[in-house]
């Protein structure tokens, strides 16, 4: 198998200690590493894939930190630069015993929101087999969105393969009219796109999933597959071909934290697919990771080794 390639916002987070603390009142936090697009590069890693993580850190300690993180997790960073102009982002997020967290970021003006096109031209396609990117690189910044677009040119001409996961932000966007016109744009050219139930919502007004898959089948000949993100409840896919198939979720306990759930979801897809399993397979490795990812503190640190992948499987075959 080949590389699979990611360019994103490397970030840490602190997460509270202090259960259903509001972030002001929190006294101490856990750092971690974080960021979308590195979640699912750290996900696909620990599964045995080949990974390339492109972007920028800052020459600070956060920089430091999550530099050690992809190299212990394996990660390729030759493709990962430090400007020392700018700072390695970072948020703040709160710990609640239901429902989603809190988050407060500290992230304008990163290092990652200054990597350009400059940056881009070392980055080498030779050996990578699939790209996954997402609506937040292309949302830090004019350079960002730049980048994104030539890189997902490069990867047309090269016949390389993309999954979008449209990662909605809309505090990074400068109104929901530009978010929703440009991340639908740039699922255009994927071959994959991965919208969550919402996000499908505010990208097409609708909370069907099967209007949802037809919206992106149809607004591009490139686009061959959708799935859409059920959280608990499953998922559905549609392929341009017309097949349509329902995956149920997977339900655990306790839940410890949402965030990173949808990273989790895309890492068990991609390596599922990457292994020519069944979309069915995939569908399923894909929920299953995502209910990993929600039992444990940090955005990744629930992402499984495939010894754990077996595991989750035997304790939970009763609803496969």
């Amino acid at each position: 198998m080949g590389t699979i390639l990611t360019i994103g916002e490397p970030m840490v987070v602190f997460k509270a200690q202090e259960t259903n603390a509001s972030l002001a009142d929190a006294a101490t936090f856990q750092k971690f590493s974080a960021g979308a697009e590195l979640n699912v590069a750290l996900g696909l890693a620990r599964l045995g894939h080949a990974t390339e993580y492109v972007s920028a850190v800052g020459q600070d300690p956060f920089g430091t930190y999550l530099q050690a993180e992809m190299r212990r997790n394996h990660v390729g960073v030759t493709n990962l630069v430090t400007k020392a102009a700018y700072p390695t982002g970072f948020y703040l997020k709160q710990n609640v015993d239901h429902g989603d967290p809190a988050v407060y970021y500290f992230r304008r003006g990163s290092a990652a929101a200054h990597y350009d096109l400059n940056d881009l031209r070392g980055v080498d396609l030779a050996q990578v087999q699939l790209a996954h990117l997402s609506g937040i690189f292309a949302a830090l910044s004019a350079e960002s969105l730049a980048v994104y677009r030539q890189l997902n040119r490069e990867l047309l001409q090269h016949n390389i393969p993309v999954t979008f996961d449209p990662n909605l932000r809309p505090t990074l966007w400068s109104s929901t009219a530009e978010m929703v016109r440009v991340t639908n744009q740039l699922a255009q050219t994927a071959t994959v796109v991965l919208p969550g139930l919402g996000e499908g919502e505010t990208l097409t007004g609708s909370r069907d999933p099967e209007t949802i898959a037809d919206f992106y089948l149809h607004q591009s000949e490139v686009t061959q597959l959708v799935v859409v993100k059920l959280g608990a409840k499953g998922a559905f896919a549609q392929r341009a071909t017309g097949e349509k198939l329902w995956v149920p979720g997977f339900h655990v306990a306790p839940v410890v934290d949402t965030v990173g759930a949808g990273d989790g979801f895309a890492v068990g897809l991609i390596s599922a697919l990457q292994e020519d399993l069944s979309l069915k397979q995939a569908l399923r490795r894909a929920c299953a990771i995502g209910a990993m990812a929600v039992q444990v503190m940090g955005d990744n640190d629930g992402y499984p080794t495939p010894a754990q992948l077996k595991t989750f499987y035997q304790e939970h075959q009763t609803q496969s």
